[in-house]
């Protein structure tokens, strides 16, 4: 099968780099990642569950070029996104006798990504990396754009730095290794982009998702080269989020509290609460006479149709929430400026904006109805 290919530039002066985006990219890795290296040589990073299934086709992808390789293998989750996690990543990296010129490979969904674009950014006083994207979620989002960081008691992505890779290489093909739940997790972040600024990609999701979902590769390749584009395009006008990036985040302040009040867990995954998130910031929307109210419906429906949960009572352990709670684990969202909440809300499908006057009382009392019915 003929799988198509694009090419989307992520804008950045002398950090540009690119965004490989097809079917069959792993397969040729080495022909992507040679011409980047300062020698024939690599570290691969990856997780036990992607090393099962992709890490000897990247091997002999390298290989195939004459690059050799060492591997870290992780344990898997989002636990690795810790203190512990980056320690042991970083003395195992350091254990191989790492040169500042090297570069680093993430093979992996966003933790993968995060946990080792963050040790680039520090490791030898800064080193270069690639992201080979695995799960629909890094393709889309987490692989692009330089953010990487771990996580800390108080709350997620809280620790980290702006460090952008050399090379993106998102094999669409890789997705069919996923399970469901993890596709749709990552679909959400796909659905996210229609919503915050493109309102013919969200229509064309409505049409197109199910088949997408279903394992269209031409329709996913279409989706995620789209959703990188759009990101690209905020990304080198706003790298370091003091503006229009912020509203990547439709959606995130909602989802990072119950992924705290979840604790990080399966019971919750990250693209999850992205969708209960976005339902919620439409509902906040239209009763703060932001947009019209039959915009949350709709967008719930799709969020359901696509095999998400759309409301918060369908959180696992939404019956023990307090909205008390999921408002102070908002406190400690990045997006916060002196001593405010800042949410991202929408005035259509397709515009969203960035609001500092939320009063946290409206913002409570909608969690309160929502969990009422828990």
């Amino acid at each position: 099968m003929n799988i198509p290919h694009k090419t989307v530039r992520v804008d950045l002066g002398q950090r540009a780099y690119d965004i490989q985006v097809g079917g069959g990219l792993l397969e040729r890795a080495g022909e992507h990642i040679a011409p980047l290296l300062r020698r024939p040589f690599a570290v691969i990073v990856t997780d036990q569950n992607v090393a099962a299934t992709h890490l000897d086709t990247l091997r002999r992808a390298l290989a195939l070029k004459n690059i050799g390789c060492e591997v870290v293998i992780l344990p898997p989750g989002e636990a690795q996104k810790s203190y512990a996690g980056f320690e042991h990543l970083c003395e195992a990296l350091l254990a191989l006798k790492i040169e500042r010129r090297d570069h680093l490979v993430a093979l992996g969904g966003g933790v993968i990504g995060d946990l080792v674009g963050f040790a680039a950014s520090v490791l030898r006083r800064g080193m270069d990396f690639i992201q080979v994207p695995t799960s629909l979620l890094a393709q889309v989002d987490s692989s692009v754009g330089g953010k990487t960081a771990i996580n800390s008691r108080q709350g997620k992505n809280l620790i980290g730095a702006f460090h952008q890779p050399k090379l993106v290489l998102a094999d669409v093909a890789l997705l069919d290794t996923l399970s469901p739940r993890e596709l749709r997790a990552g679909y959400a972040e796909v659905v996210k982009y229609g919503l915050l600024g493109d309102a013919e990609f969200y229509t064309w999701l409505e049409q197109n998702g199910g088949k997408l979902l279903a394992g269209d590769l031409a329709l996913r390749t279409e989706a995620v080269a789209r959703c990188c584009a759009h990101k690209a395009r905020i990304v080198a006008a706003d790298e370091r989020e003091e503006g229009e990036r912020a509203l990547l985040n439709l959606g995130h302040t909602f989802g990072h509290a119950l992924e705290a009040e979840t604790g990080y867990s399966q019971r919750l995954l990250h693209g999850e609460g992205v969708a209960v998130g976005m339902a919620l910031a439409f509902h906040l929307s239209a009763r703060l006479g932001l947009c019209a109210a039959d915009l949350a419906p709709r967008v719930e429906n799709h969020l359901t149709e696509s095999g998400l949960p759309a409301r918060l009572a369908e959180v696992d352990g939404a019956k023990q929430f307090k909205p008390a709670m999921l408002l102070e684990h908002m406190k400690q969202d990045k997006k916060v400026r002196d001593g405010r909440l800042v949410f991202i809300l929408a005035e259509a499908i397709g515009r969203a904006v960035e609001r500092k006057d939320v009063q946290p009382q409206a913002v409570e009392t909608l969690l309160a109805e929502q969990l009422a019915a828990a």
